[in-house]
C-alpha cells in the first residue's frame, strides 16, 4: 500500500437493481457439484498461498523495488504461474507485459522573474517538473475550485495562461461553508486530495501552469523539496503526464503577495496584468516497468469484465542494505490474486468457465504514487472502461491490524457503497452464504483521516465510475520495513479471505445482470 503524500496524491496531474443479489448453483444442490464455486474456492489453500509467498516476498526478489532487477524478477514469476496454467495473456500479442512508461524527475532548476523580481527555485517557489514560458498575466481563480453549481472559473478562459490559486473554499457571510451549507468543511479542505483534485481541474481546462499559494503548509513542501535537493533523488512518475507540459509551483506568501497584495482577503477571480517569464529546467530518466496482465474469456459475456488487482511491487531496499520484502505489502494480495486465478481456470476446465471476462492484474508503480494502475485506467486500458463492470483490489490481507479490538477473522472492506448499493449489497450476501467474514467498515467512513479509499490502485477505477471493493487487513508495525516477512502472515486468514474474493468475483462474473452504478464518483 501507497503512503498518503502530497507528491503521490497529485502534486502532478487522482437506478437500483430489486433483483436477489446472490444467484443460487446453475445445477441440482448436491448432484451438479461442478456447478458450485465451492469446489473451486477450496482449492486457494494456505500450502499453496504459503509456498507461493515464501519465494515471492523472498530477499531473491530485492523487495521488488519498481524497475530494478527485483521487480523484474516478480514479473517473470508472475508470468510463468499464468503460463503453467495456461491462462493466457490479455494482450493480443500473447504478451503478458503492459509496459508502463515512467520517469524519474530529477529536481529541476532555475529561476521565476514577477514583474522584474528574480526568484530562485527553492527560496520562496517550489516546483517538481520542467517548465519554461514568457507570459503578459495570471489569471487568479481563488480557491480554484468547481464543485456542483460553484465554480471559481466561471467566465474565465485559462487555456494556455499561468493560474494563481489558494488553499481553502468559499464560506458565506454567516462563517458557514458555501459548498457544504454548514460548518463542515468539504473534501476541498483536505489536503491529501484536495491538491490532486485542483491541479486536475485546472490541467483539464487547458491551464500550462499553476502557482499555488497555501502558507500553512508550505513548509511541509519546502522539506520534501529539500530532502530530494540533499539526497539526490527525483520524483517517479508517468511519461505521459510529464509530456502534458503541465507544471505547478508551490508559493511563499512573498511571491504570493508580490502578484496579488490582498490574496489572502481577495476572493474574487480576475485577470491580473504581470511580466512572468518561467525558466526552470529539469532531466528526466526513463524506468522500464510494467504490469502484468492474464484474461479468462467469459463464456456469454466475454466483451463485459470484471478486473482483480493488486500491486506487484513494494519499496525495495534501505540506504544500509535491508530488504523491504513486502510479505503483507503486497505479496499477500499477488499470491491472492494467484490463487484466485487458478480457481477459475480450474472452473473454466471443468466446463463452468465465469460468463463474464475476468482479467487478473498486476500492477506496477503503487508504491510510487498508484502509476500502474493509473497508466491502466487514464492512459491505455487494455479493456474499455465502459465494458469493465466492477474492480475488486487486493492490497494487504495476510495480518492483523493490532490496533483493531474483536474477532481476528475479519476484515476491513472499503468502497463497496461508493458507487454501488447494488456491490454493497452482492458483497455483504456472498460473505454470510459462504465465509462468514467479520466486515469491518472503519476505514469506509469519508472522515476518516488515513483517506486509506484514495491509497491504493482500486481508486484509478472508481475515479472513472467504476465500482470497487477494497480488500485491507489494516497496517501494522511491520508496515514498509523489513520485518514485513513471511513467517508473520497468518495462513489460515489469507486463505479464508481468499477463498472470499473468489466467491465474490465469481458471483460478479455468473449473475446475468451486471453491477449497477446508483452513486456519482467522488
Amino acid at each position: 500500500m501507497k503512503n498518503i503524500a502530497f507528491l503521490a496524491l497529485g502534486l502532478f496531474m487522482a437506478c437500483n437493481s430489486s433483483q436477489p443479489t446472490v444467484s443460487e448453483p446453475t445445477g441440482t444442490p448436491g448432484t451438479d457439484i461442478a456447478s458450485d464455486p465451492t469446489t473451486y474456492a477450496e482449492t486457494i489453500t494456505e500450502a499453496e498461498l504459503k509456498e507461493h509467498l515464501y519465494t515471492y516476498a523472498s530477499d531473491e526478489f530485492e523487495g521488488r523495488e519498481t524497475g530494478e532487477p527485483g521487480q523484474k524478477k516478480a514479473v517473470e514469476y508472475l508470468k510463468a504461474e499464468y503460463e503453467q496454467l495456461t491462462i493466457p495473456a490479455a494482450k493480443e500479442n500473447s504478451d503478458y507485459f503492459q509496459k508502463v512508461p515512467l520517469e524519474v524527475g530529477q529536481l529541476p532548476t532555475g529561476t521565476v522573474t514577477v514583474n522584474g523580481k528574480k526568484y530562485a527555485l527553492g527560496n520562496g517557489l517550489l516546483t517538481f517538473s520542467q517548465a519554461e514560458g514568457r507570459y503578459e498575466n495570471i489569471v487568479y481563480v481563488g480557491y480554484g475550485i468547481e464543485d456542483g453549481d460553484y465554480s471559481d472559473y466561471k467566465g474565465l478562459d485559462v487555456e494556455g495562461k499561468v493560474i494563481l490559486m489558494k488553499a481553502g473554499e468559499p464560506k458565506n457571510q454567516d462563517g458557514s461553508f458555501t459548498l457544504s451549507g454548514s460548518d463542515e468543511k468539504s473534501i476541498w479542505s483536505n489536503l491529501s486530495e484536495s491538491i490532486a483534485k485542483r491541479m486536475e481541474l485546472a490541467s483539464s481546462k487547458g491551464a500550462a501552469a499553476v502557482f499555488y499559494f497555501d502558507e500553512g503548509n508550505y513548509g511541509r513542501f519546502k522539506s520534501r523539496f529539500n530532502y530530494m535537493k540533499n539526497n539526490d533523488s527525483g520524483r517517479m512518475e508517468l511519461a505521459d503526464e510529464e509530456e502534458a507540459g503541465f507544471a505547478n509551483f508551490f508559493i511563499d506568501a512573498q511571491l504570493a503577495t508580490a502578484i496579488l497584495p490582498n490574496i489572502v482577503t481577495n476572493h474574487t477571480p480576475e485577470v491580473l496584468p504581470v511580466d512572468l517569464n518561467i525558466a526552470i529546467q529539469s532531466e528526466n530518466k526513463e524506468v522500464d516497468s510494467e504490469n502484468v496482465v492474464a484474461i479468462i474469456k467469459g463464456t456469454e459475456k466475454p466483451d463485459e469484465y470484471l478486473v482483480i488487482s493488486s500491486h506487484l511491487d513494494h519499496i525495495g531496499i534501505t540506504a544500509d542494505g535491508q530488504i523491504n520484502n513486502g510479505a503483507d505489502d503486497d505479496g499477500s494480495g499477488t499470491v491472492a490474486l494467484l490463487e484466485i486465478a487458478e480457481a477459475f481456470k480450474k472452473a473454466a476446465d471443468a466446463g463452468q468457465g465465469p460468463k463474464r471476462s475476468v482479467v487478473f492484474l498486476h500492477v506496477t508503480g503503487e508504491e510510487k504514487g498508484l502509476l500502474g494502475s493509473r497508466y491502466y485506467t487514464d492512459f491505455n486500458p487494455i479493456f474499455p472502461l465502459e465494458n469493465t463492470v466492477a474492480n475488486l483490489n487486493i492490497d494487504m490481507i495476510g495480518r492483523i491490524d493490532p490496533k483493531r479490538q474483536g474477532d481476528r477473522n475479519y476484515l476491513y472492506l472499503i468502497g463497496s457503497d461508493k458507487l454501488s448499493t447494488d456491490l454493497h449489497e452482492l458483497s455483504e450476501a456472498v460473505n454470510k452464504k459462504y465465509t462468514n467474514i467479520e466486515f469491518d467498515y472503519k476505514y469506509n467512513d469519508e472522515n476518516d483521516p488515513n483517506r486509506f479509499y484514495y491509497r491504493s490502485d482500486h481508486y484509478n477505477f472508481a475515479k472513472n465510475n467504476i465500482p470497487i471493493i477494497f480488500y485491507f487487513n489494516g497496517t501494522h508495525a511491520d508496515y514498509h520495513k523489513p520485518s514485513d516477512t513471511v513467517e508473520k502472515i497468518n495462513y489460515d486468514l489469507l486463505e479464508n479471505r481468499t477463498r472470499l474474493i473468489f466467491y465474490t468475483a465469481w458471483e460478479i462474473a455468473n449473475r446475468n445482470q451486471r453491477v449497477v452504478v446508483d452513486k456519482a464518483s467522488q
